[in-house]
Protein backbone atom coordinates (compact mmCIF):
# COMPACT_ATOMS: atom_id res chain seq x y z
CA UNK A 1 0.00 0.00 0.00
CA UNK A 2 1.46 3.03 -1.04
CA UNK A 3 2.04 6.25 1.39
CA UNK A 4 -0.58 8.36 0.10
CA UNK A 5 -3.25 5.45 0.09
CA UNK A 6 -2.44 4.60 3.65
CA UNK A 7 -3.27 8.19 4.42
CA UNK A 8 -6.19 8.62 2.45
CA UNK A 9 -8.09 5.65 4.50
CA UNK A 10 -6.42 6.34 7.93
CA UNK A 11 -8.88 8.13 9.85
CA UNK A 12 -7.32 10.06 13.07
CA UNK A 13 -9.18 9.59 16.03
CA UNK A 14 -6.68 11.20 18.88
CA UNK A 15 -9.45 13.24 20.33
CA UNK A 16 -12.89 12.11 20.96
CA UNK A 17 -15.48 14.57 22.31
CA UNK A 18 -18.52 13.83 24.52
CA UNK A 19 -21.04 16.30 23.76
CA UNK A 20 -24.16 16.70 25.53
CA UNK A 21 -27.25 16.69 23.02
CA UNK A 22 -29.42 18.16 25.09
CA UNK A 23 -26.89 21.32 24.99
CA UNK A 24 -27.65 23.28 21.98
CA UNK A 25 -24.98 25.83 22.77
CA UNK A 26 -22.81 22.91 23.20
CA UNK A 27 -23.79 21.26 20.01
CA UNK A 28 -23.05 24.63 18.14
CA UNK A 29 -19.66 25.03 19.99
CA UNK A 30 -18.57 21.60 18.87
CA UNK A 31 -18.06 22.95 15.75
CA UNK A 32 -15.04 25.16 16.10
CA UNK A 33 -13.67 22.69 18.49
CA UNK A 34 -10.35 20.97 17.27
CA UNK A 35 -10.79 17.20 17.89
CA UNK A 36 -11.02 14.83 15.69
CA UNK A 37 -14.23 12.84 16.47
CA UNK A 38 -17.48 13.61 18.55
CA UNK A 39 -19.87 11.52 19.98
CA UNK A 40 -23.17 13.42 20.78
CA UNK A 41 -24.58 11.75 24.24
CA UNK A 42 -27.91 10.44 24.33
CA UNK A 43 -26.87 8.68 27.39
CA UNK A 44 -25.30 9.73 30.53
CA UNK A 45 -25.05 13.50 29.95
CA UNK A 46 -28.66 14.00 29.39
CA UNK A 47 -31.50 14.10 31.99
CA UNK A 48 -34.96 11.03 31.03
CA UNK A 49 -36.88 14.17 30.08
CA UNK A 50 -34.74 15.57 27.83
CA UNK A 51 -33.92 12.62 25.90
CA UNK A 52 -36.73 12.88 23.02
CA UNK A 53 -35.68 16.16 22.34
CA UNK A 54 -32.02 15.65 22.49
CA UNK A 55 -32.23 12.67 20.01
CA UNK A 56 -33.72 15.04 17.72
CA UNK A 57 -30.99 17.59 18.23
CA UNK A 58 -28.47 14.84 17.69
CA UNK A 59 -29.51 13.46 14.76
CA UNK A 60 -30.01 16.98 12.81
CA UNK A 61 -26.42 17.82 13.89
CA UNK A 62 -24.66 14.62 12.57
CA UNK A 63 -26.69 14.80 8.95
CA UNK A 64 -26.02 18.66 8.83
CA UNK A 65 -22.69 18.38 7.27
CA UNK A 66 -21.59 21.25 9.56
CA UNK A 67 -19.12 19.47 11.37
CA UNK A 68 -16.56 19.77 8.98
CA UNK A 69 -13.89 16.54 8.20
CA UNK A 70 -14.56 15.55 12.15
CA UNK A 71 -15.78 12.07 12.70
CA UNK A 72 -19.22 13.06 13.99
CA UNK A 73 -21.02 9.76 16.11
CA UNK A 74 -24.05 9.10 18.37
CA UNK A 75 -23.97 8.07 21.31
CA UNK A 76 -27.56 6.25 22.19
CA UNK A 77 -29.01 4.88 25.46
CA UNK A 78 -28.43 1.19 25.73
CA UNK A 79 -29.96 -2.11 24.88
CA UNK A 80 -32.87 -2.57 27.26
CA UNK A 81 -33.66 0.90 28.01
CA UNK A 82 -36.98 2.70 27.40
CA UNK A 83 -34.89 4.93 24.61
CA UNK A 84 -32.81 2.40 23.53
CA UNK A 85 -35.08 1.47 20.20
CA UNK A 86 -36.01 4.36 19.08
CA UNK A 87 -32.32 6.09 19.51
CA UNK A 88 -31.07 3.71 17.34
CA UNK A 89 -33.48 3.72 14.71
CA UNK A 90 -32.86 7.34 14.52
CA UNK A 91 -29.92 7.63 14.67
CA UNK A 92 -29.40 4.94 11.74
CA UNK A 93 -31.48 7.08 9.75
CA UNK A 94 -29.34 10.00 10.54
CA UNK A 95 -26.46 8.13 9.04
CA UNK A 96 -23.52 9.36 10.95
CA UNK A 97 -20.11 7.73 10.95
CA UNK A 98 -20.72 5.31 13.59
CA UNK A 99 -23.35 4.54 16.25
CA UNK A 100 -22.01 4.62 19.90
CA UNK A 101 -23.69 1.65 22.13
CA UNK A 102 -23.06 1.62 25.87
CA UNK A 103 -22.53 -2.16 27.66
CA UNK A 104 -22.21 -3.91 24.97
CA UNK A 105 -21.76 -7.65 26.47
CA UNK A 106 -21.45 -10.15 23.55
CA UNK A 107 -21.34 -11.36 19.93
CA UNK A 108 -25.03 -11.67 20.12
CA UNK A 109 -25.60 -8.27 21.12
CA UNK A 110 -23.33 -6.95 18.29
CA UNK A 111 -25.62 -8.75 15.76
CA UNK A 112 -28.81 -7.30 17.07
CA UNK A 113 -27.39 -4.37 16.82
CA UNK A 114 -26.13 -4.90 13.73
CA UNK A 115 -30.06 -6.13 12.26
CA UNK A 116 -31.25 -3.25 13.97
CA UNK A 117 -29.16 -0.42 12.28
CA UNK A 118 -29.89 -1.85 9.02
CA UNK A 119 -33.51 -2.06 9.73
CA UNK A 120 -33.48 1.27 10.21
CA UNK A 121 -32.00 2.06 7.06
CA UNK A 122 -28.15 2.86 8.21
CA UNK A 123 -25.62 3.85 5.22
CA UNK A 124 -23.02 1.50 4.64
CA UNK A 125 -20.53 4.13 5.98
CA UNK A 126 -22.41 4.02 9.88
CA UNK A 127 -20.57 1.70 11.71
CA UNK A 128 -21.27 0.44 14.99
CA UNK A 129 -18.64 1.42 17.75
CA UNK A 130 -19.15 -1.19 21.18
CA UNK A 131 -18.56 0.21 24.48
CA UNK A 132 -16.66 -2.12 26.39
CA UNK A 133 -17.22 -1.83 30.41
CA UNK A 134 -18.17 -4.82 32.40
CA UNK A 135 -16.50 -8.00 33.50
CA UNK A 136 -18.68 -10.46 30.90
CA UNK A 137 -17.67 -8.01 28.22
CA UNK A 138 -13.69 -8.22 28.88
CA UNK A 139 -13.50 -11.89 29.07
CA UNK A 140 -15.48 -12.20 25.78
CA UNK A 141 -13.78 -9.36 23.99
CA UNK A 142 -12.81 -11.07 20.90
CA UNK A 143 -15.98 -12.68 20.24
CA UNK A 144 -17.23 -9.21 20.09
CA UNK A 145 -14.55 -7.55 18.11
CA UNK A 146 -15.19 -10.44 15.46
CA UNK A 147 -19.17 -10.32 15.86
CA UNK A 148 -19.67 -7.95 12.73
CA UNK A 149 -17.57 -6.23 9.57
CA UNK A 150 -19.69 -2.89 10.93
CA UNK A 151 -17.95 -3.36 14.14
CA UNK A 152 -15.35 -0.18 13.42
CA UNK A 153 -14.07 0.26 17.55
CA UNK A 154 -14.10 -0.23 20.86
CA UNK A 155 -15.26 2.51 23.19
CA UNK A 156 -13.59 2.04 26.51
CA UNK A 157 -15.79 2.47 29.58
CA UNK A 158 -13.07 2.87 32.24
CA UNK A 159 -15.39 4.08 34.82
CA UNK A 160 -18.05 1.62 34.86
CA UNK A 161 -14.97 -1.24 34.38
CA UNK A 162 -13.93 0.39 37.78
CA UNK A 163 -17.20 0.28 39.27
CA UNK A 164 -17.82 -3.03 38.39
CA UNK A 165 -14.22 -4.86 39.25
CA UNK A 166 -14.82 -2.71 43.03
CA UNK A 167 -11.63 -1.12 42.17
CA UNK A 168 -9.91 2.53 42.38
CA UNK A 169 -9.44 5.19 40.04
CA UNK A 170 -5.31 5.13 40.85
CA UNK A 171 -2.52 7.12 39.09
CA UNK A 172 -0.71 4.50 36.30
CA UNK A 173 -4.63 2.82 36.32
CA UNK A 174 -3.22 -1.17 37.42
CA UNK A 175 -6.15 -1.89 38.71
CA UNK A 176 -7.33 -2.25 34.80
CA UNK A 177 -4.25 -2.81 32.90
CA UNK A 178 -5.50 -6.28 32.48
CA UNK A 179 -8.68 -5.78 31.27
CA UNK A 180 -7.13 -2.44 28.75
CA UNK A 181 -4.75 -4.68 27.12
CA UNK A 182 -7.17 -7.68 26.51
CA UNK A 183 -9.17 -5.05 25.28
CA UNK A 184 -6.88 -3.72 22.81
CA UNK A 185 -5.40 -7.39 22.39
CA UNK A 186 -8.81 -8.60 20.94
CA UNK A 187 -9.32 -5.10 19.24
CA UNK A 188 -5.80 -5.46 17.39
CA UNK A 189 -6.82 -9.07 16.26
CA UNK A 190 -9.71 -8.16 14.67
CA UNK A 191 -8.41 -4.71 13.01
CA UNK A 192 -10.38 -2.40 14.48
CA UNK A 193 -9.74 1.47 16.17
CA UNK A 194 -9.87 1.24 19.93
CA UNK A 195 -10.33 4.36 22.07
CA UNK A 196 -9.06 4.57 25.39
CA UNK A 197 -11.27 5.75 28.83
CA UNK A 198 -11.91 9.42 29.81
CA UNK A 199 -9.85 11.21 32.64
CA UNK A 200 -12.52 12.76 35.10
CA UNK A 201 -10.59 15.27 36.63
CA UNK A 202 -10.54 18.15 34.22
CA UNK A 203 -8.62 20.59 36.33
CA UNK A 204 -5.46 18.01 36.62
CA UNK A 205 -3.87 18.91 33.20
CA UNK A 206 -0.58 17.02 34.30
CA UNK A 207 -2.31 13.79 35.38
CA UNK A 208 -4.37 13.70 32.31
CA UNK A 209 -1.30 14.19 29.52
CA UNK A 210 0.68 11.25 31.67
CA UNK A 211 -2.71 9.07 31.26
CA UNK A 212 -2.21 10.10 27.31
CA UNK A 213 0.90 9.32 27.16
CA UNK A 214 0.34 6.06 29.01
CA UNK A 215 -2.94 5.38 26.37
CA UNK A 216 -0.02 5.79 23.40
CA UNK A 217 2.58 3.69 24.97
CA UNK A 218 -0.04 1.19 25.02
CA UNK A 219 -1.18 1.61 21.35
CA UNK A 220 -4.66 3.10 21.51
CA UNK A 221 -5.80 5.17 18.69
CA UNK A 222 -6.74 7.95 20.75
CA UNK A 223 -8.83 8.68 23.75
CA UNK A 224 -12.40 9.79 24.81
CA UNK A 225 -12.38 13.08 26.50
CA UNK A 226 -15.44 14.78 28.98
CA UNK A 227 -14.13 18.70 28.34
CA UNK A 228 -12.99 20.32 25.47
CA UNK A 229 -9.41 21.56 27.56
CA UNK A 230 -8.43 17.89 26.79
CA UNK A 231 -8.76 18.26 23.09
CA UNK A 232 -4.94 20.05 22.86
CA UNK A 233 -3.18 17.55 25.06
CA UNK A 234 -4.38 14.21 23.32
CA UNK A 235 -3.95 15.40 19.85
CA UNK A 236 -0.92 16.16 21.06
CA UNK A 237 0.07 13.08 22.92
CA UNK A 238 -1.72 10.54 19.85
CA UNK A 239 0.12 11.62 17.09
CA UNK A 240 3.58 11.24 15.19
CA UNK A 241 6.27 13.92 16.83
CA UNK A 242 7.95 15.19 13.98
CA UNK A 243 11.41 13.97 15.19
CA UNK A 244 9.42 10.45 14.53
CA UNK A 245 8.36 11.43 10.66
CA UNK A 246 11.39 12.28 10.14
CA UNK A 247 12.84 9.02 11.43
CA UNK A 248 10.28 7.04 9.53
CA UNK A 249 10.90 8.73 6.41
CA UNK A 250 14.69 8.15 6.92
CA UNK A 251 14.15 4.46 7.92
CA UNK A 252 12.13 3.88 4.52
CA UNK A 253 14.83 5.44 2.78
CA UNK A 254 17.13 3.06 4.02
CA UNK A 255 15.00 0.22 3.67
CA UNK A 256 14.81 0.63 0.08
CA UNK A 257 18.15 1.81 -0.37
CA UNK A 258 19.54 -1.99 1.39
CA UNK A 259 17.35 -3.95 -0.59
CA UNK A 260 19.04 -6.92 -1.85
CA UNK A 261 22.15 -6.35 0.27
CA UNK A 262 21.67 -8.64 3.38
CA UNK A 263 21.36 -6.87 5.93
CA UNK A 264 19.91 -2.87 6.29
CA UNK A 265 20.91 -0.74 9.31
CA UNK A 266 19.78 2.89 9.90
CA UNK A 267 21.22 4.92 12.72
CA UNK A 268 22.81 1.77 13.93
CA UNK A 269 19.49 -0.31 14.42
CA UNK A 270 19.05 -3.17 12.03
CA UNK A 271 16.04 -2.48 9.82
CA UNK A 272 13.47 -5.45 8.87
CA UNK A 273 9.95 -5.40 7.24
CA UNK A 274 8.00 -5.09 10.58
CA UNK A 275 9.80 -1.23 10.78
CA UNK A 276 9.29 -0.41 7.92
CA UNK A 277 5.68 -1.22 8.02
CA UNK A 278 5.24 0.79 11.48
CA UNK A 279 7.21 3.25 9.85
CA UNK A 280 4.49 3.22 7.34
CA UNK A 281 2.10 3.68 9.32
CA UNK A 282 3.24 6.47 11.18
CA UNK A 283 3.70 8.69 8.18
CA UNK A 284 0.15 7.65 7.49
CA UNK A 285 -1.43 8.98 10.42
CA UNK A 286 0.79 11.82 10.00
CA UNK A 287 0.16 12.87 6.44
CA UNK A 288 -3.83 12.21 7.96
CA UNK A 289 -3.67 14.59 10.31
CA UNK A 290 -2.50 17.32 8.30
CA UNK A 291 -5.32 16.53 5.65
CA UNK A 292 -7.59 17.77 8.79
CA UNK A 293 -6.32 21.27 9.31
CA UNK A 294 -6.62 21.82 5.23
Amino acid sequence: MSEQASAQSFTPLRSVLYMPSSNERALEKAKSIPCDALILDLEDAVAPDAKPAAREAACAAAASGEYGRRTVTIRVNGIGTEWHDADLAAAAQAGPAAVVVPKVGSADEVRQLVDGLERAGAPDHTRLWAMVETPVAVLDVLSIAQASPRLGAFVIGTNDLVKELYAEHVPGRAPILPSLHQILLAGRAAGIAVLDGVYNDVKDADGFLAECRQGREMGFDGKTLIHPGQVEGANAAFAPSPEAVEDARGLIAAFEEGRGSGVVTYHGRMVEQLHVDSARRTLAIAEAIEALAD
